[in-house]
Formats: C-alpha cells, sequence, structure tokens
C-alpha cells in the first residue's frame, strides 16, 4: 500500500516539473533569441529613430498612472473601512466595478464622446463659439489621455489591497492614537498608510504590470511604447528576436520598480499587534464631510464604469448596426477559447499545487514558483515567446508528412487555437495556481493522513477528497481566467488563426476604423462578463471579513 502511494506520489512530483517546463519554454525561447545576431540591425535602427519615445512614454505612463491610482484608490480604501457614511456599504464594492472594463474599451468609448468631433464638443462649440471651445479643448488621444483611462480602470487593484491592509490592521491603533490627539488625517498619513505600505505598493505594481502590458489603448491614442515597439518588430519589420529584445527592456522597467520598492524599505519592519482585528471603526460622518466622502467615492464609480456602461449601452441598443449571425459566431468562438483557455489552467494548476502539497522537494517547489510568473510578462511578449517554437515543430512535423507521407500538413500548431490555448495559459497559470494553492491550503493535513490510513493513495485523495473541498476556490480560478481571457487582446491579435475573431479583436478592429458605435456591443458582452469575477470577489472578501470578526 505505502509503495503504491508512494509511485502515485512520485509520478505527480514527475509532472509538475515536466508541467512547468512546458509553461517555461516560451519565456526560454524570449531568452535565448535576445543573442541573436540578425536582430540587432533592427534594433540599432529602432534605437536611432523610436526607441527614445518608447522609454519617455513608458516613464510617463507609469508615473501617471501611479499618481492616478494611488490618489483615488488609497483614500477610497480608508474611508470605506474607517468612516459609515450614506452609500458607503454600496461603494465597497462598486469601487471594484471598473475592473470589469478594459482599458482600451474604456478608450474606444470616452473618445466617441471626447473627440473634436464629438457630442461634448459639438455642444461646447455651439454654445460658447468655435475660438473659445478650441481654447478650451482637450485631446484625448494623448498621453495624459491614456493616464486617464488606465487609471480609471487599474485603480481598484490598489484600493482592493488597500482596504484589505487596513482591515487587517488592529483597531486599538487608532483608538490610542486619537486619545494622544491625533487627529484622523494625522492618523490616515502618519499610521495607516505607512503600516500599509506592502499591500498598497503591491496593488500599484499590479497596476503598473497592467500599464505596461496594455496595448489597444496606447495604439489607439497613437501613444508610442514598447508594446506598440514589440507590434512594429513582430509584423512591421517579420523580426521576432527583435520584439524579443524589446520585450526583455519592457521586463526591465517592471524588475525594475518591485527592486526599488523592496530595496527602499529593506530596513522597515512591518507587525500587526494583537488584540481586536479590524479598522472599520465606523466612524459616522455628517454634513459636509458625509458629502464630500461620497462624492470621492462616486465619482470613480461614475467616471470608470457607470458613464461608460450607459454609453456603450446606448450604442448598442440605438445606433449600432450588426450581422447577427456574425456576432453569435464571435461569441462562440470567444466563449469555447476562453473555456478551454479556463479548463487547461485549473487542470494543470490542480497537478502543480498537489504536488506542491505532497512534495517537499526544494526543486520542485522552484519548478512550481517559475511556473507561475507568467502573469508578470505581458501579453506581447508570451505571444512571441510561444510562436518562435511552435514554428519551429511545426515546420519539423511538414518535413517529416512530406518525406514519409508526401502530405502537406500546414501549420498545424503555430496556425490554429493550440498556440493562443498555449499563451493563455502561460499567461494566466499564476492566478489559477494562486487560487487554487489557497483553496488546498485550507485543507489540514490530518485529513491526508487519515485518508492514507483508509488505503487511499494520492490520486484517490486528491478526487475524493480535496476536489470536493475546494470547488469554491476551482470555480473561482476557472471563472477569473475564463474573464481574463476574455479580455486578452495582444496575445489574441498576435497568434489567432486566420480569418479567426473574438469579441475583444473584432471591438479592436472597428475602433481601429473609427467605428466606435458599432465595437460598443462585443465591448459591452465582454464589461456584462467581466462583472461576474468582481462580484465573486466582493463576497468573498465580505465572508473573509465576517470569519475574522
Amino acid at each position: 500500500m505505502k509503495l503504491q502511494h508512494k509511485f502515485s506520489i512520485g509520478l505527480i512530483e514527475c509532472s509538475a516539473p515536466l508541467i512547468a517546463l512546458i509553461i517555461l519554454t516560451p519565456l526560454v525561447a524570449v531568452a535565448f533569441s535576445l543573442f541573436s545576431g540578425e536582430s540587432f540591425a533592427v534594433l540599432k535602427h529602432l534605437s536611432e529613430t523610436v526607441l527614445s519615445d518608447y522609454v519617455i512614454n513608458s516613464v510617463l505612463l507609469v508615473l501617471g498612472v501611479s499618481f492616478v491610482t494611488l490618489v483615488i484608490g488609497v483614500p477610497t480604501a480608508w474611508l470605506t473601512s474607517v468612516f459609515d457614511f450614506p452609500g458607503c456599504k454600496f461603494f465597497v464594492w462598486a469601487l471594484l466595478l471598473p475592473l470589469a472594463f478594459p482599458a482600451y474599451i474604456i478608450a474606444y468609448t470616452y473618445t466617441g464622446v471626447l473627440d473634436y468631433a464629438g457630442p461634448v464638443y459639438s455642444a461646447l462649440r455651439e454654445f460658447v463659439g468655435r475660438e473659445l471651445a478650441d481654447q478650451l479643448y482637450f485631446s484625448i488621444r494623448s498621453v495624459p489621455g491614456a493616464i486617464l483611462m488606465l487609471g480609471l480602470v487599474l485603480y481598484p487593484y490598489v484600493y482592493l489591497l488597500a482596504r484589505a491592509a487596513f482591515l487587517e490592521q488592529s483597531a486599538s491603533y487608532i483608538e490610542i492614537s486619537r486619545s494622544l490627539g491625533y487627529s484622523l488625517r494625522r492618523v490616515f498619513f502618519r499610521l495607516a498608510v505607512p503600516l500599509a505600505r506592502p499591500s498598497i505598493i503591491t496593488g500599484l505594481s499590479l497596476a503598473l504590470m497592467e500599464t505596461l502590458a496594455d496595448y489597444g489603448t496606447v495604439q489607439f491614442f497613437g501613444v508610442s511604447t514598447f508594446t506598440t515597439g514589440i507590434f512594429r518588430a513582430f509584423y512591421g519589420f517579420g523580426d521576432p528576436a527583435a520584439a524579443a529584445q524589446l520585450s526583455s527592456m519592457l521586463l526591465l522597467f517592471v524588475v525594475l520598480l518591485i527592486f526599488t520598492e523592496r530595496y527602499s524599505r529593506r530596513t522597515i519592519r512591518y507587525h500587526a499587534a494583537g488584540g481586536k482585528r479590524g479598522f472599520e471603526v465606523n466612524i459616522r460622518l455628517h454634513g459636509k464631510r458625509a458629502v464630500l466622502s461620497w462624492l470621492f467615492c462616486a465619482l470613480p464609480v461614475f467616471f470608470g464604469f457607470l458613464l461608460p456602461a450607459l454609453i456603450l449601452l446606448k450604442w448598442s441598443l440605438f445606433d449600432a448596426q450588426w450581422n447577427w449571425a456574425r456576432f453569435l459566431q464571435l461569441i462562440w468562438n470567444t466563449f469555447y477559447l476562453a473555456f478551454l483557455a479556463a479548463l487547461i489552467a485549473v487542470f494543470f494548476a490542480v497537478i502543480l499545487g498537489y504536488a506542491k502539497r505532497a512534495s517537499r522537494s526544494k526543486l520542485i517547489h522552484g519548478f512550481i514558483s517559475i511556473s507561475g510568473m507568467g502573469y508578470a510578462i505581458p501579453g506581447a511578449i508570451v505571444a512571441v515567446g510561444v510562436i518562435v517554437p511552435l514554428v519551429w515543430i511545426d515546420h519539423q512535423m511538414i518535413r517529416l508528412f512530406a518525406a514519409v507521407f508526401d502530405m502537406d500538413v500546414g501549420l498545424i500548431l503555430s496556425g490554429s487555437v493550440v498556440a493562443l490555448l498555449f499563451a493563455y495559459t502561460v499567461r494566466f497559470l499564476a492566478i489559477s495556481l494562486n487560487t487554487v494553492d489557497s483553496g488546498l491550503g485550507k485543507i489540514k493535513p490530518n485529513m491526508d493522513n487519515a485518508a492514507r490510513c483508509l488505503g487511499y493513495r494520492a490520486p484517490e485523495i486528491l478526487r475524493k477528497i480535496h476536489l470536493p473541498l475546494m470547488k469554491a476556490s476551482l470555480l473561482t480560478a476557472f471563472l477569473i481566467v475564463f474573464v481574463d481571457t476574455l479580455k486578452e487582446l495582444p496575445a489574441t491579435l498576435m497568434l489567432r488563426p486566420f480569418d479567426f475573431n473574438t469579441l475583444a479583436v473584432r471591438a479592436f478592429e472597428l475602433a481601429s476604423d473609427e467605428r466606435l458605435v458599432d465595437a460598443a456591443l462585443p465591448s459591452l458582452m465582454i464589461i456584462a462578463t467581466g462583472i461576474i469575477p468582481i462580484i465573486l470577489l466582493s463576497k468573498t472578501i465580505s465572508q473573509e471579513i465576517q470569519v475574522s470578526d
């Protein structure tokens, strides 16, 4: 019995590094292509022409989005954690709603309204005259416009983690501080924010990684960044190696941000005090303070979700012209692709998560940890890394079938949805792995020991005990990967088969052709689906707060 159990554990331990190596293949391909001498000519040309624009614009986006996300995310997290004012419970989950909007979709929406020929400036010219209206005109298709659009949809990362940090802090801190004569403003700046700094920086890092990975917004606004450069090198020059070199520079930004933050707090230690948990002091606000707090929380929800959603709904119902048969085909393509990607990601995550639980090998744990780094890699980089090995395998298969069977099989892997599914798995495995790992962590090891005493082998323990107990975690992982796949644009654009479209790609194509009204319907479908994991996330947070109380 023990031999059978050890054999089962051995199989799982062997499969985990194999899966991790497959997942790491695109990143290894990118790393090796960096040393391709043929691409240095293209890279030299880019450095002499547009590389400085990529660097400057990327830095400006990072700084601008950092400012917007911090200014919105941290105060709203503090207000909904400490104070009680009209609508506070509504804002606790409503402030997460902008996460349902991909940045490129909110960019299309506001462009249709705020562009020079849009209804806002047309009405302004009629009301105040052309000369004054032109002086007041703000071009949304600019770096500041991109910063605003990205900030509106990415601040929830900071809000979510900052609020969790505030709720985890001991309530005795605020009581002691106020007894020493500290105002709530001083408590916020001198105590709460410094203690929550690790969580705030983590949320900011996630927002900045999404900023640097964005393609749809910056491309539509005509802002040259590393992601647009990667597409230019990949498509314009047909040089994946040059695209990989630009990708490495993009990754350098992310690594530099994380290293700088960790270095800045190398001598700082954070400890939570015991006693009553939760910073939900519920200080009742009245009058002017209540109104200002309500407005500060309402404005991000209104401009980040409600207004663009209403605009898209109006365009979809009254203005857009669509071929419904083609639209249904788009829905089918998108949903079955997202379903398969989520299924594969959760399947691999279960194997890796259980191997991590069952094995004590540091090597296996290292492989599993590295395999989860794909979410930090922009979709454009993952696409470049996926296409290189798959094209090589396809060429070998073409030669083999031509020699043995005298057949032309074509591009079986790189020319089909296999490439897309591979890229999605690499990109989103980290999400499902973290969720599954969290679910497994809630199952006590004593249950494994008891099952082994009853004669269960490792696969049976996983199938009959662990999987039923972690249904909620598996469903959460599935839904999050499903929705992220729906929204993913760069990898889908680069790897989709010929004449194969998804909702995200079609919305991007229509917006690029300035058919913003017609892009509303696929955009609205993506947003409606994206609300599902946000509701799930909000319920999970509420349950955890109730349990901790």
